[in-house]
């Protein structure tokens, strides 16, 4: 896998998502999408730059909501419960403090710089969300939620062995069911 190339869409991504598109719709969207988990413990995240915003779902959310925290680089996020406190994380990123108590999501909403209907996604290139999702996955399952403006939209992502994919991407256009290749074929 060319390194450069996965830079490249990166930086494509990053400038559509500038763009932005209909946050309203968006939200709406992601509300609908999080309806038949309610109850289950959601793990969103606190937007940085101009990220797509997933607070007003997590607001609308039946259920415990917590945080993302990154512990070190090479390691798996934690996630803590939100109960409205942050403090300054690394990366840019913010939290809970440190007293908050940690909580395993069974929902993920993840945050995207670029994403393709496969269900492949591109972060910002630390690998924590792909550890994140393999460890949960491994630890009995998770959802994961690709939220993103559909101008984020990559015609194909090159995929990694450790690259882990999206089970639904949510868009201001509407929500996206991977097509996952079949390997066999």
């Amino acid at each position: 896998m060319d390194p450069d190339l996965k830079a490249a869409l990166r930086r494509q991504a990053l400038a559509a998502r500038g763009q932005g598109g209909d946050a309203a719709a968006m939200a709406r969207q992601l509300i609908a999408a999080l309806a038949p988990h309610r109850g289950k413990v959601l793990a969103g995240y606190w937007p940085m730059r101009d990220e797509a915003d997933p607070r007003p779902a997590m607001a609308a959310h039946d259920g415990p909501v917590c945080l993302p925290v990154v512990p070190g680089p090479g390691r798996p996020l934690v996630f803590r419960a939100w109960d409205g406190r942050l403090e300054a994380g690394s990366f840019g990123t913010s939290h809970p403090p440190a007293d908050s108590p940690e909580l395993r999501p069974e929902v993920l909403i993840v945050p995207l710089a670029g994403f393709d209907r496969q269900g492949n996604r591109l972060g910002y290139g630390g690998g924590f969300y792909d550890r994140t999702l393999e460890k949960l996955r491994a630890e009995g399952g998770v959802v994961a939620i690709g939220y993103a403006f559909a101008v984020q939209e990559i015609r194909a992502i090159p995929v990694e062995p450790t690259d882990q994919p999206l089970d639904l991407i949510v868009t201001d256009r509407g929500v996206i069911l991977p097509q996952r290749k079949n390997p066999e074929a």
